[in-house]
């Protein structure tokens, strides 16, 4: 393990641990997708959203669960929702979960349209595609955190969207993980070992007014 502080992790953590939290957060966020449809508000989805964690047996959520329908995929986490709009039938949104199994922290977030509306398809599509870019740079080039939101800024310009550079990552780790201060992926200058980082990449479209939204374990 890293001697970097802003890696710094408790004694009870685990690289396994960390993984199982991560596949059980795919599994609700797969729940949830399943179970949003149109007509449905922000704040069902969001309610209905605890409920599969809960039948999950999550330990607790250790991150507001956060549901984003339409327009408001354009916000960031600490921005609140315009409204509690219902999803339509040809519309865009997005999942971001936080939850706690074996004392780890679980985080991911993806996004999902429902009928068939082409830029919307291409949007949440091109948001899971540049994550990997950059979860690729990090897997073969080794690179500094810095340098691959630097490389996912060069990415999303040359794929047609807009990055939002606000979001640049965080620390997860045994719960909690806030009291090593990790900060941002986006800002830490040395090379972010697997299973302490979570790559965020939040993407604009560059005329429609929503967004995509993907994040992931640096495992």
């Amino acid at each position: 393990m890293s001697t970097q502080p802003k890696e710094a992790v408790g004694a009870a953590y685990s690289l396994d641990s960390m993984r199982y939290a991560q596949a059980m957060t795919w599994q609700a966020i797969g729940q949830l997708a399943q179970r949003i449809h149109p007509g449905m508000l922000e704040s069902e989805a969001r309610e209905l959203g605890k409920q599969v964690l809960a039948d999950l047996d999550m330990q607790r959520i250790w991150h507001p669960l956060l549901v984003r329908f339409g327009a408001n995929t354009l916000k960031t986490f600490k921005q609140r929702s315009e409204g509690d709009p219902a999803l339509g039938e040809n519309d865009i949104f997005f999942i971001d979960m936080g939850a706690v199994w074996q004392g780890h922290e679980g985080d991911a977030g993806a996004t999902f349209t429902t009928g068939n509306d082409p830029d919307m398809i291409a949007c949440a599509s091109a948001a899971k595609a540049l994550f990997h870019r950059v979860e690729s740079r990090w897997k073969t080039q080794q690179v500094a955190g810095l340098e691959l939101y630097r490389y996912a800024e060069e990415q999303a310009r040359a794929m047609g969207w807009q990055l939002n550079l606000d979001i640049q990552g965080h620390r997860v780790s045994d719960f909690p993980h806030a009291i090593h201060r990790g900060g941002d992926l986006g800002d830490f200058e040395h090379y972010p070992n697997a299973g302490l980082w979570i790559l965020e990449i939040q993407i604009a479209h560059p005329t429609k007014p929503y967004g995509a939204f993907y994040e992931d374990l640096l495992a």
